[in-house]
């Protein structure tokens, strides 16, 4: 009896096993946030680990070294701006009511020039529609916050996030070189070297995106908050600082940005040139995020299209929360490395160009 496995049992084996790992994923995605996070931790600053290593540190030494810092780090940080934040958002929501008293006051004229111009039919259609669709707004933002709160932000998750991920990301750390060449050592043989190839292909790809975009949304979250900040627009620290996180999705981020500045700003001043001022820093953020650092911290070697991006994450949120966010662009990358390997595939193969030796 012939112990061979056809390349079709191979495929199927490799599906199953993908199943079934995306269905484990699936049932543990309420517990996974700290370790995909400890995860994310220890491959951004795995580089920085080996050159620890090479200057003489242990492997371990290296990995509490990093884990260290980056507590202190995000300790400094959040001592920093908790407070700031903490100002702002509540003198954000209390002022919500402020806002809309002020955006009906700004609506006034344009409403009166639609009445006009509309039947008393019309405009009661109007209302009714524009009502309908705050009211779904709401309860859309409502839903989000609850889900929010009870997948990523109650007390028993940020209690394993400030435990379990630094643990995490330390014994990750420490034995990443052990892992890849374990994992080395399991590929099947015949299939190796193709394996390693497309590994490295989408390690590139993760490492050129994560890091880079990372920067690009530091860089981004520092010039919108003391830009907004420095004109005085109200609660300007956290609209700058929360552009500059929802950057890493393409455009979405930044008309967010965009619209929440132009309203407030809409409704503090009275004037249009600092409305416009408002708009400008925007403006050349946005541009200086599309023409000099995401070409130079990101790079065009990435291959990761915005549509495919903003997919990714919509479809990572819905099936998985907020880990699902976190996993969707590694995954989006492997996705996308495969395809373009099995594209070349197709085109070197008799099944796109013919056999040319045969009618």
């Amino acid at each position: 009896m012939s112990n061979s496995i056809s390349r079709e049992q191979r495929a199927m084996i490799w599906l199953f096993g993908l199943a079934v790992f995306c269905g484990l994923l699936y049932m543990l995605s309420g517990v996974l946030l700290p370790f995909v996070a400890g995860l994310g931790v220890a491959y951004f600053f795995d580089p920085v680990a080996d050159r620890l290593e090479e200057s003489g540190l242990s492997r371990g030494a290296a990995a509490g070294l990093i884990v260290g810092f980056f507590l202190a780090l995000m300790t400094a940080i959040l001592m920093l701006l908790y407070p700031l934040l903490q100002a702002q958002v509540l003198g954000l929501i209390s002022h919500i009511p402020e806002l809309i008293d002020a955006a009906q006051v700004q609506a006034a004229p344009i409403l009166e020039m639609l009445s006009e111009s509309l039947s008393s039919g019309e405009m009661s259609d109007l209302k009714g529609a524009a009502e309908s669709y705050a009211g779904k707004a709401l309860g859309w933002l409502g839903s989000l916050l609850q889900d929010l709160w009870s997948g990523g932000l109650a007390f028993f998750n940020l209690l394993s996030l400030v435990v379990i991920t630094p643990l995490v990301a330390f014994y990750l750390l420490r034995d990443w070189d052990k892992m890849v060449h374990r994992f080395d050592e399991l590929l099947p043989r015949p299939s190796a070297s193709t394996i390693r190839e497309q590994v490295k292909e989408i390690d590139g790809t993760i490492a050129a995106f994560i890091r880079g975009q990372s920067l690009v949304c530091l860089t981004l979250g520092v010039y919108y908050a003391i830009g907004l900040t420095v004109v005085g627009l109200d609660f300007g620290l956290l609209v700058g600082l929360g552009t500059g996180l929802l950057s890493f999705i393409p455009y979405v981020g930044a008309a967010i940005g965009l619209l929440t500045g132009f309203g407030i700003a809409v409704m503090q001043y009275s004037d249009p040139t600092s409305v416009a001022i408002v708009v400008a820093i925007f403006l050349v953020g946005q541009t200086a995020e599309s023409y000099v650092l995401t070409p130079r911290l990101v790079g065009e070697r990435v291959g990761l299209h915005p549509v495919w991006i903003i997919f990714a994450l919509l479809a990572g949120g819905a099936l998985f929360g907020f880990t699902g966010v976190l996993l969707a662009v590694p995954v989006v990358a492997i996705v996308g490395v495969l395809i373009r390997f099995f594209i070349s595939r197709y085109l070197a193969s008799p099944l796109y160009g013919g056999d040319v030796t045969g009618k």
